[in-house]
């Protein structure tokens, strides 16, 4: 069975091989065994149903929880040569019935619904008219009242595939699923926790920072001043928030969008089409953008606010990179966002359990905010996935800055909150210690402290930045509701009393994603976009970006060549496979000698090497005697990107000396674990072996003998 999905991969989707789960989950539904397949974004989870759909005799339904995921979804499935489409409150009674009377005849192998229209007697009724084998259940969070999306309708899901008649086979897919959720999809579907795949949450080509006691208007402009070429999203807490910052990008002369609740259902539409369509290449949203979004090629997601737990905090920064390419997930913390979010969870939930266990996700986020350890790992942690293994390429893996020392800054700051008697909050605290006259000020008689102007050196609004910073730290705690006090905690104590340091980093540089163009690249994202406006889709749905680098680095010249391109399959092959090889054929004869796209996810680049593929500069860098760690804080790139290159050029032919990597005796301790337990995994091997044998060594190992 698995030979033959691989056949029909390869065939539709262009691909040549499964990811990790996908063939276990295709394999269960084949079997007719109901399945909950737990995958990160990106990881590939509608192919879990829509090849079993081309496989099965019949129509697959698929629910789905938004409206703009389906008609996603169908434009990337129609251009694949697949029959699909949608039926949604989008559509007019008559669109309705026609597509319903194509359904009854066999026009097409994949529909998708939302899960209210399964409340509806009729419809039922309709699909019992059909040959049903299998219902796949997206976004299967949304079943539990413990998830950060939960959604009623879901309930029904169960009963209402019992009435029909043809009793097919159920698939539940999610990305964000802490255990208790997980516990609560099996439970509601009736599914056996045997038939649970679970991949594991980590996405590797995702770099998460955390950036503190910033001006975020400012932070945010200068990045995407130097990211303008990309799309991104930008995450608010409220409408005011999307408002004030849409309004001060355009202002600046970005290409940027706005989405929010507050706006028209046309107003909104539009402004995610033109999103989709690459017509924007920014969006300011809340929230409610984004789920199901399915653009590949987003490059950067900002939280400009904290969100209120770590479920939506994933899914919403997951939206970068779907296409598998490097990409940045940036949270932007200010301590007033806490605030903000306690407000809005005590005015929507009523229910004392569920406040508690909101209030509960919102400290986790905010330790998630100040820990110090790997931001990857936290993550995982949180999903019940434990390791060790820092990620290597979060912005506190990578923190390599200087510190200085601001003690002395910190006990002014204190100083004046206890003369102020800890009744205030950051704006008087800041105009107090600046020297401010202020009308209340004055009234208060807070110009005749000792530390009134103590930091007149210092902006008001550098001065709230620092006290934010020292509240992110717990040198100082933040109390009351609407109307927060600042109040100096225990540690603060300490540091008044001189038994503790204050240290602050110097605040990163803000990085740009690509840091040098590549012409062919950028030839075949013209000709995309080009094709895309002709078609009436976005141009991810033609072509991802992952596959336009697939093309600068294999230049296909012929169609065969063109099909071993990721992503292209036979009918991509048909379509467009005459006019891509037409422009990388033309851009090679004006550019003899392409470059290939670089992508970094931290920080700028110190060195500009001439034009050639990312991995050959890494290696000459390695072949003039630079170490692994040095390469990497040269080029701003992560060790184990450095390390990948590395070992592509073993795979490349360029370095052939494996003793470079490990010795005889190393290399047969790392054949004899592998044997034992296996190549899927690296953690069980590294288990096996002694602490001085690395991954990078493992992973060596592997890739000599194929098996990587």
């Amino acid at each position: 069975m698995i030979a033959e999905a691989k056949q029909v991969l390869k065939q539709y989707f262009g691909y040549d091989e499964f990811r990790d789960g996908q063939a276990s989950i295709i394999e269960y539904i084949l079997d007719g065994k109901n399945t909950v397949g737990i995958m990160p974004t990106g990881g590939g989870k509608s192919l879990c149903y829509q090849i079993p759909s081309l496989m099965l005799d019949g129509v697959t339904l698929v629910i789905s929880p938004l409206i703009s995921l389906m008609k996603d979804q169908v434009d990337s499935l129609i251009h694949q040569g697949i029959p699909a489409t949608y039926i949604n409150s989008t559509l007019s009674s008559n669109e309705v019935e026609e597509r319903m009377e194509k359904i009854s005849l066999g026009g097409y192998k994949l529909v998708y619904i939302a899960p209210e229209r399964l409340e509806s007697f009729g419809f039922i009724r309709f699909l019992n008219t059909l040959p049903i084998p299998l219902v796949a259940v997206d976004e299967a969070h949304c079943l539990s009242q413990w998830g950060h999306d939960f959604r009623p309708s879901y309930l029904g899901i169960y009963q209402a595939v019992k009435q029909l008649h043809s009793n097919p086979t159920i698939l539940a897919l999610t990305a964000t699923a802490t255990p208790q959720v997980q516990a609560d999809i099996l439970h509601h579907l009736h599914i056996p926790d045997q038939f649970k795949v679970l991949t594991g949450f980590q996405r590797t080509n995702l770099f998460f920072q955390v950036v503190k006691g910033e001006d975020r208007k400012r932070w945010v402009e200068k990045y995407v001043q130097k990211n303008h070429q990309h799309s991104g999203i930008i995450y608010c807490a409220t409408r005011k928030e999307v408002e004030n910052l849409y309004l001060f990008l355009e202002k600046k002369g970005f290409s940027v969008g706005k989405y929010h609740g507050g706006m028209s259902d046309t107003l909104r539409q539009e402004q995610q089409e033109a999103f989709l369509n690459d017509t924007i290449s920014i969006m300011v949203a809340t929230n409610a953008f984004g789920m199901g979004i399915n653009k590949s090629n987003v490059r950067f997601v900002i939280h400009y606010q904290i969100p209120k737990n770590m479920e939506g905090y994933y899914q919403e920064a997951g939206r970068a990179g779907r296409d598998g390419v490097d990409s940045e997930c940036i949270l932007l913390f200010s301590p007033q966002d806490i605030q903000t979010q306690r407000y809005i969870i005590d005015q929507n939930i009523v229910n004392q359990e569920l406040h508690d266990n909101e209030m509960q996700k919102l400290r986790d986020m905010v330790d998630f905010v100040h820990t110090e350890a790997c931001l990857q790992n936290y993550i995982l942690a949180y999903f019940g996935e434990h390791t060790d293994i820092e990620c290597g390429h979060c912005s506190n893996c990578l923190d390599e800055r200087d510190s200085e020392d601001v003690t002395r800054e910190s006990q002014m700051v204190l100083s004046c909150m206890l003369r102020m008697n800890e009744r205030f909050g950051t704006s008087l605290i800041s105009g107090v210690l600046t020297g401010s006259k202020n009308k209340k000020i004055l009234d208060w008689g807070f110009h005749r402290l000792s530390t009134y102007g103590l930091m007149k050196e210092k902006s008001q609004k550098e001065v709230g930045l620092f006290i934010d910073y020292l509240i992110s730290e717990g040198v100082i705690q933040v109390e009351g509701g609407s109307f927060p006090i600042l109040k100096v905690s225990l540690k603060g104590k300490e540091v008044l009393m001189g038994d503790r340091k204050v240290s602050r980093k110097v605040q990163p540089t803000v990085s740009a994603i690509i840091s040098k163009e590549d012409g062919l690249f950028q030839s075949l994202r013209n000709l995309r976009k080009s094709i895309a406006e002709s078609e009436g889709v976005p141009p991810f749905v033609i072509f991802s970006d992952k596959s336009l680098q697939d093309m600068c680095v294999k230049l296909p010249k012929n169609p065969d060549e063109f099909l071993s391109v990721s992503g292209v399959g036979e009918n991509k092959l048909t379509r467009y496979g005459d006019l891509f090889l037409h422009e990388i054929s033309a851009f090679l004869k004006d550019h003899p000698e392409p470059a290939v796209e670089v992508v970094k996810p931290s920080k700028p680049r110190k060195t500009n090497h001439s034009d050639k593929a990312s991995y050959m500069i890494s290696y000459e860098m390695f072949k003039d005697h630079m170490d692994i760690k040095s390469i990497a804080k040269e080029r701003g790139m992560s060790t184990l990107t450095i390390e990948n290159h590395l070992i592509r050029a073993f795979q490349e032919g360029v370095m052939n000396d494996w003793s470079i990597l490990f010795s005889e005796t190393e290399e047969s301790l790392i054949e004899s674990a592998v044997s034992k337990v296996g190549s899927e995994l690296l953690k069980p091997i590294k288990e096996e072996l002694p602490n001085e044998i690395s991954y990078f060594q493992i992973k060596g190992f592997l890739a000599k003998n194929g098996q990587d």
